[in-house]
């Protein structure tokens, strides 16, 4: 009791702190989102998310070297595909050599013991800016969870370490494991968004690859039928545990910052690595309010990167990863 016992004692200077400090960020708890384009000698700022960048193949080469460097070894890879090559049924995300397989095939050339993830979801591809084929005006499930497991397939064989479905249809990682132990692929892995909510804070991120559900007749204006409520807790644990049920090595929540409890629900729930994702909102809203001169832009940036991990996540996906590590390396 006071007196006796002074909290304080163990904050009376950096050294003390830094020694009884309980949770400690560092490189490997990073997972880098990289946006790939065609084209030769582009690095593309995204105008809604600064000082991020849409790279060609050529510059994508050089941008995973230098994530090596500073110690970041997995990239988790998302393409912007050309108008022309969408359609709904998104054939184009099977063609092997289309600009995600070739994206495996660069940074594996570049630095092959980097860890590829990749992003499999319909709506790069979609004409409609949707995770699912579209019928009659609904998200098909049952179609869909069988073309991903296609996609999934062609990623593994460009020579993906783990593919991390997006798209929340129902049973897709059963269909997506039973298709990779099929064609061989036993040590191929999946990440899967089992958590992943129906989020106003994606808006960069959609304009980053042209990807937001376009507004017509008959189709969905929306991604509430598949992603999940935001005022559901209990929903994302259910899903969770039905995707580690149906293959799934590591589990995601989805976005980070309003979902810290969702986080660490999941995290005493289940026992397989947890991811986040710090999405590209989250990542907009910092830069901005630092750009205004409203708050520190690295110590905001560091804060909640720690209050990730101290939630519980084994992995962060972070647009910020580079600059925090540039920190920890001093």
């Amino acid at each position: 009791m006071f007196p006796l016992k002074r909290n304080r004692r163990l904050r009376t200077n950096e050294a003390i702190r830094s020694l009884v400090r309980e949770t400690v960020i560092t490189p490997n708890d990073f997972l880098v989102p990289l946006f790939v384009v065609e084209g030769k000698g582009v690095k593309d700022e995204i105008p809604s998310m600064p000082n991020y960048f849409r790279y060609s193949l050529d510059f994508l080469e050089g941008e995973v070297k230098e994530l090596w460097k500073l110690g970041l070894k997995s990239v988790l890879l998302f393409v912007k595909v050309p108008d022309n090559l969408k359609d709904n049924a998104g054939k184009e995300a099977l063609n092997p050599n289309g600009l995600m397989q070739r994206a495996i095939k660069t940074v594996k050339n570049a630095c092959p013991d980097m860890l590829v993830i990749t992003d499999v979801a319909l709506d790069p591809y979609s004409a409609y800016g949707h995770d699912g084929i579209i019928e009659n005006g609904q998200i098909v499930n049952d179609d869909t969870s069988e073309f991903l497991a296609e996609m999934s397939v062609s990623h593994a064989e460009a020579g993906a370490d783990f593919v991390a479905p997006s798209d929340m249809m129902d049973g897709r990682i059963l269909t997506i494991r039973e298709a990779l132990e099929d064609e061989g692929f036993i040590n191929t892995g999946i990440m899967s968004y089992s958590a992943k909510y129906a989020s106003a804070f994606y808006g960069p991120f959609r304009d980053a690859l042209d990807s937001a559900p376009v507004d017509l007749k008959d189709i969905p204006k929306d991604k509430k039928t598949y992603q999940m409520d935001y005022g559901n807790r209990f929903e994302a644990i259910r899903e969770t545990e039905m995707d580690i049920d149906e293959g799934a090595d590591i589990v995601m929540v989805k976005p980070g910052i309003s979902y810290l409890d969702i986080l660490r629900e999941i995290k005493n729930e289940v026992d397989v690595p947890v991811a986040v994702y710090q999405v590209s909102g989250e990542y907009a809203m910092i830069k901005a309010a630092a750009e205004k001169g409203w708050l520190d832009h690295d110590q905001v940036m560091l804060e909640t990167t720690m209050a990730f991990k101290r939630a519980g996540a084994d992995i962060i996906a972070s647009y910020f990863a580079k600059d925090v590590v540039k920190i920890l390396n001093g």
